[in-house]
């Protein structure tokens, strides 16, 4: 982030209490986190520690208990309204009745863009996701990989400045899920969008971030920051470097280390406020 740049995300002793019958479940407590503009960002920890509670809650989906989220020093609720990001989920979420294009195209025609506008949009981002020819197709015929970068061409549609994604490769196979994160590489650095990404995957973490974000057990809070200092273009070949697995380990030990503190004899449950 340059000198004077205000960060693309900031949060402030953020919490949130889920009133579920009679024993409330605190999700999140007291979550400080500054996120720079082109930041790749990634959160990580057990299941049901938060991740996507805080995603959503910097998406403005659901609110915060307590605490301040700004979005380019705007309230979250302001930010979304101002389509400052956008969001991809674990699904893609597709709607089999239009074309590839016209399911990018959603978004833009939602709020009025003309036809012509959106067309060339469409097109634009159908190149950078690299399905360009697939326009005119339909979602059922394209794989589950090609379904998700559609999904992605559709989020990038206002070129918004933060994109959040949640788990948006955990259906996909080992092989699949490798180029996936090439391709989206590839697509954050043509267009310099922040990322923040939920993923269960360590070496994916480390692999596609430029910061690992190691939630503790819930209550979620932020336990351990890890820079991750290897060199850009990331290939193939990064996968192999002696620094990609000490980075690897070092996020390995760090949930192991407060699975430790917390006590806990084994991984937490899988709740809805994961």
């Amino acid at each position: 982030m340059l000198a004077g740049q205000q960060p693309v995300v900031r949060a402030t002793g953020v919490g949130k209490i889920f009133d579920v019958g009679p024993n409330p479940v605190t999700a999140l407590e007291e979550i400080d986190l500054t996120i720079r503009a082109g930041e790749f960002v990634s959160l990580i920890g057990p299941s049901g520690c938060g991740k996507t509670t805080l995603l959503r809650v910097l998406g403005d989906l659901i609110e915060p208990t307590s605490g301040e989220i700004l979005v380019n020093a705007k309230p979250a609720r302001q930010a979304r309204l101002d389509r400052d990001y956008g969001m991809v989920f674990q699904a893609p979420v597709l709607m089999d009745w239009r074309t590839i294009a016209r399911n990018i195209e959603l978004p833009l025609e939602i709020i009025g863009f003309p036809r012509e506008e959106r067309a060339r949009r469409s097109a634009e981002l159908l190149r950078l996701v690299e399905l360009e020819g697939f326009g005119e197709r339909h979602p059922w015929q394209l794989s589950g990989g090609m379904q998700q970068r559609v999904a992605i061409a559709r989020a990038l549609a206002f070129a918004p400045r933060l994109l959040l994604m949640d788990e948006p490769f955990g259906a996909l196979d080992e092989m699949t899920r490798e180029r996936m994160n090439l391709e989206l590489l590839h697509i954050w650095s043509r267009t310099g969008t922040t990322v923040v990404f939920v993923t269960h995957s360590i070496p994916e973490a480390v692999f596609l971030s430029t910061r690992v974000i190691v939630m503790s057990a819930r209550p979620g809070r932020i336990s351990r920051i890890v820079e991750v200092d290897l060199a850009q273009p990331r290939t193939v070949e990064t996968r192999d470097s002696p620094r990609y697995f000490e980075l690897v380990s070092e996020v390995r030990e760090a949930l192991r280390q407060d699975d430790a503190e917390s006590g806990s004899a084994g991984p937490a449950k899988t709740t809805p406020w994961a």
